[in-house]
């Protein structure tokens, strides 16, 4: 019998790090919001990192049904947030609000919403076959935005680069497309994801220099 809970939920150490990043992206937006976009960058990776190890974290606790079925939804509700809304309320901004830029980010959003909501599905319906991990990506991960969003504004940053928001305004229609591209990518092993981090530790370490000047 489940014990009584005096607030909805879950609240143990295996949900911290989603509910971190998701306040991480929350707090991106407001600082895209002010026109600080360094700073709202800084945050997309936080979240990032904190996407990265939430599931290594809750593996480590035996968890009933409901329980997983929780994780996969906050989960994935946390990261339309950091990787849906914050990504298009970036680059919507910095094309200066245009009306281009707003059509754009509404539909980046609506295809990471679709994705992620379909994941849910297959995830669940999964789990109830197969107690392994998933061993490939249905589709385009949200997540490929925290590497690829940060790369192309500090190359657009550090050398002037004068097309950087049309840029950024293909890179959302092209990852749009393929979060819903049905298409089987393979996760990557210890030594891609330890390749992967360290491409997002360089980024990272170029933001906190402080090599974009007052951005």
């Amino acid at each position: 019998m489940e014990k009584k809970k005096y607030l909805l939920g879950y609240y143990d150490y295996t949900v911290v790090l989603t509910y971190l990043g998701m306040l991480m992206g929350f707090l991106g937006i407001t600082l895209v919001m002010e026109m600080r976009y360094k700073d709202a960058i800084i945050c997309l990776m936080i979240a990032g990192v904190c996407d990265m190890f939430d599931g290594a974290v809750a593996s480590t606790k035996m968890r009933n049904r409901k329980e997983k079925n929780f994780g996969i939804q906050i989960d994935s509700l946390s990261d339309l947030i950091s990787f849906g809304v914050l990504p298009a309320l970036f680059v919507y901004q910095f094309n200066h609000k245009s009306y281009l830029s707003f059509a754009v980010a509404g539909v980046y959003t609506l295809c990471a919403l679709i994705r992620l909501a379909y994941f849910n599905v297959c995830e669940e319906e999964r789990q109830r076959v197969e107690d392994t991990a998933r061993k490939y990506y249905q589709g385009l991960p949200v997540t490929t935005v925290v590497l690829l969003l940060p790369a192309i504004f500090l190359i657009s940053v550090k050398f002037s680069f004068q097309l950087a928001p049309f840029v950024l305004l293909w890179l959302l229609v092209v990852t749009a497309f393929l979060f819903l591209c049905p298409v089987k990518i393979k996760k990557p092993k210890l030594l891609g994801k330890v390749g992967i981090a360290m491409m997002g530790v360089l980024e990272l370490l170029l933001l906190l220099m402080g090599i974009l000047g007052d951005i």
